[in-house]
């Protein structure tokens, strides 16, 4: 099966955005110029609930925002719904997973996003997806029937979505993004999950329209942190018949035995930054993986414990996708190289887009302007698939 017949998408969360005027900028400056050097590409919107709102608020604005794009000779086949609110705001940490999948808010702004993109989506039966929070952040306290009522809401949001389809003709999928420390993060855990959604959505009589309408957005870089083999993973998704909706072609830190590597626990130490959680993970020599819900100074350069015999750290850093290494530091690439190798052999062709959020805290990423590390990651990307093709 060929990875897409789609324009390769990046998601323009890199961009701020709590206005229709500043996406456009955006957009203008840095989505528009990108394409013009590389050739087709798609823009993977990241709208906040500002922005949703906006454009839903009046009629017309969403119609004169669709034009916009096609002038701009932007295709649009996916949102990153996943940030609620401010994902530029000086910390977002923790605060990236509310509202929870428990609460109406994200319900409400997920079908708001879906009728956005349904306006949006090209005229030539593309569907679209959606990545969203994979329900909530396991140190918040939530009672031991959340994930149910969890489950409850997204029954009631793929038949949202079933209804957006029977109204415009334009077919919408969510992806669910399991993330490390999240109430889904590990393969298993998402296995479990959809294993008890469409045994509720059974009782509810929806079992065959959550199967169409959700499934998850595999985000490399997340599984990679986890240690999982993505290869393997993936193919249990698919044994599972868990639809991957959307593929989030990222990459992660990697720090080879860090006892001994202090030049790289030294680079490490420069991307602890106040803006993003960076969960990291440690594996020891009996396979076992050690857990920290953020990166610190502390831990990149005074490990504790076992932290420090750990034959390998693997960091949730989203850093350019074309890079092998950041000086002493190793990516995880080679996973993403298998990922995508393992995706081509699915039946179907998910939605591929390049999420590299993070260049403004970068500690060089203002050494490379925006425009350009975008350009490269595309270019690099589309070498890449080329090769598995």
């Amino acid at each position: 099966m060929t990875l897409s017949t789609l324009p390769l998408s990046y998601c323009t969360n890199v961009h701020p955005g709590l206005t229709v005027d500043v996406v456009q900028t955006g957009l203008r400056e840095n989505t528009v110029t990108v394409r013009r050097r590389v050739g087709e590409l798609a823009a993977g919107l990241w709208l906040a609930r500002p922005v949703a709102t906006e454009l839903l608020e009046a009629p017309g604005n969403l119609d004169r925002f669709a034009d916009w794009l096609n002038e701009a000779g932007l295709t649009c086949y996916t949102l990153n719904t996943f940030p609620y609110g401010n994902f530029h705001d000086a910390r977002v940490k923790e605060n990236v997973y509310l509202p929870d999948w428990n609460r109406d808010e994200r319900v409400d702004y997920t079908v708001d996003s879906a009728r956005i993109l349904a306006k949006l989506l090209p005229d030539d039966g593309t569907e679209g997806s959606l990545s969203t929070v994979p329900l909530g952040f396991k140190p918040f306290d939530y009672p031991e029937s959340f994930a149910d009522e969890c489950a409850g809401r997204l029954i009631g949001l793929a038949k949202s979505l079933q209804r957006v389809e029977e109204e415009t003709g334009r077919r919408i999928r969510l992806a669910i993004e399991p993330e490390p420390f999240c109430i889904i993060e590990t393969t298993a855990e998402t296995i479990q999950f959809f294993r008890r959604l469409r045994e509720l959505a059974a009782d509810a009589g929806a079992l065959d329209v959550v199967n169409e309408y959700l499934g998850v957005c595999y985000d490399v870089c997340h599984q990679a942190v986890e240690f999982e083999d993505v290869s393997d993973s993936i193919q249990q998704l698919a044994t599972e018949q868990i639809r991957i909706n959307k593929v989030h072609i990222t990459c992660a830190i990697r720090v080879e035995n860090p006892a001994s590597n202090e030049e790289a626990r030294q680079a490490l130490a420069r991307y602890v930054e106040p803006r993003y959680l960076h969960q990291t993970m440690a594996r020891v020599t009996d396979g076992s993986i050690l857990r920290q819900v953020d990166l610190t100074e502390d831990t990149a350069l005074a490990p504790p414990g076992r932290f420090a015999s750990a034959e390998e750290w693997r960091v949730h850093f989203h850093v350019p996708v074309n890079a092998e290494s950041l000086g002493p530091l190793q990516t995880t690439r080679g996973d993403l190289k298998q990922a995508l190798a393992a995706v081509r052999d699915l039946d179907y062709s998910p939605h591929l887009e390049i999420e590299t959020y993070t260049w403004e805290v970068l500690p060089d990423g203002r050494q490379t302007s925006l425009v350009d590390g975008l350009t490269a990651e595309v270019e690099a990307t589309r070498t890449l698939l080329d090769g598995l093709c």
